[in-house]
């Protein structure tokens, strides 16, 4: 199993391992939403056969969602309690699904609602039988699932939204074979953009120039707060004028990149999203405000598909390099927002044992780095 970066948090205060479990540390959150696709994808069927359900990989369980007859979301353990087969593989007319291995049916709440094996003589009582059901939410064009199995808290990452009508949009999925504390970091460090996401189209100059940024705490992250871009990527310019960039981190590994140019508007969000404890999926999302820019769609999508497949790339050797050595070294003022990220991850997990409100351990601060 890949080791995650754990060993790398510097600041972490002393006896804190003595109050937490530190293989808490090593996993993902395990109460915060997951993106877990496109809401485009569980589309209601009008005929509910199979393609009405979708089977998903999420922190190591098996989910089946889908959308009932009136539309609703729902997601359950992808597992019939009777012999553990996948109830995706089975049929759904809408407001049951039935287990192709022996009939057995389940309302979308996960309740038991016929065993169709049992005799009339048959006294066995199937009504407290039930499968395993997770929240979930739509929002920003995705579906949202908390894999937590025990009572929920009050404080929890909010779900990302859109403050503006998108008049387009373009989406590209990646899985990585590494770890989401690995691939989490990738969305915090400034650092390895000139290196990893060296082309032409996003990053003309090759020049390292220093830059200068201000970071604030927001609820359960921070963010780089708004600043005027002349000289990145000319991507920003299609916009027309000077865009203003602002940047937001917050658990559990969602990246919120906002861009205005007076009434237009442009979002790039990221999510990375834990399957195994070795694989994550790395999700970009792009909307935009303006109409024209929709003949961009062509474009936008393989040079948004070749700037994930770098991180992926890079990632996985990173990845393989941990599994030797899980240690890292992080150095100087870029990478703060990496040591950041454990100390929130830290805060989350302790707050949640404590049963208290999320604290955010973060201050204002300047950051130098090149890039």
């Amino acid at each position: 199993m890949p080791s995650s970066p754990l060993t790398a948090l510097r600041d972490a205060k002393a006896g804190d391992e003595d109050a937490l479990d530190p293989e808490a540390m090593r996993r993902p959150l395990p109460e915060a939403w997951y993106c877990v696709g496109q809401a485009k994808d569980f589309r209601r069927d009008k005929n509910f056969g199979r393609s009405g359900l979708r089977a998903v990989e999420l922190n190591g369980e098996q989910i089946v969602l889908g959308r009932d007859a009136e539309g609703a979301l729902f997601a359950l353990r992808d597992r019939c309690p009777h012999r553990g087969m996948a109830l995706s593989k089975g049929r759904f007319d809408g407001a049951e699904l039935t287990c192709p291995f022996h009939g057995w049916r389940f309302s979308t709440d996960g309740r038991c609602r016929d065993v169709p094996t049992l005799s009339a003589q048959d006294k066995a009582d199937f009504s407290r039988i039930a499968v395993q059901r997770f929240p979930v939410r739509e929002s920003a064009g995705f579906v949202w699932v908390n894999p937590h199995l025990g009572p929920p808290a009050a404080d929890v990452p909010a779900v990302p939204a859109l403050d503006f009508e998108p008049a387009g949009c373009v989406v590209v999925e990646l899985v990585v074979e590494a770890s989401f504390d690995l691939t989490t970091l990738s969305l915090v460090d400034p650092g390895h953009v000139a290196f990893v996401h060296d082309s032409w189209w996003f990053r003309p100059s090759k020049a390292l120039r220093e830059k200068v940024k201000t970071f604030q705490p927001v609820p359960h992250g921070f963010v780089m707060t708004s600043h005027a871009t002349t000289t990145s990527s000319p991507v920003y310019r299609l916009l027309g004028g000077v865009p203003e960039v602002e940047i937001e981190f917050r658990l559990p590994g969602v990246r919120l990149e906002r861009i205005t140019a007076g009434t237009r508007r442009v979002a790039n969000y990221t999510f990375a999203t834990p399957m195994t404890a070795d694989r994550t999926l790395l999700t970009n999302a792009l909307y935009w405000s303006l109409p024209a820019l929709n003949l961009l769609k062509p474009v936008a999508r393989p040079l948004m598909r070749q700037f994930l497949t770098q991180d992926q790339q890079v990632l996985q050797h990173a990845q393989a390099g941990l599994d030797r050595k899980p240690t890292m070294v992080l150095f100087g003022e870029g990478d703060l927002p990496s040591q950041w990220y454990f100390r929130l991850k830290r805060e989350a997990l302790e707050a949640a044992r404590a049963g208290r409100p999320f604290v955010n351990p973060l201050e204002r601060r300047e950051l130098r780095w090149r890039s």
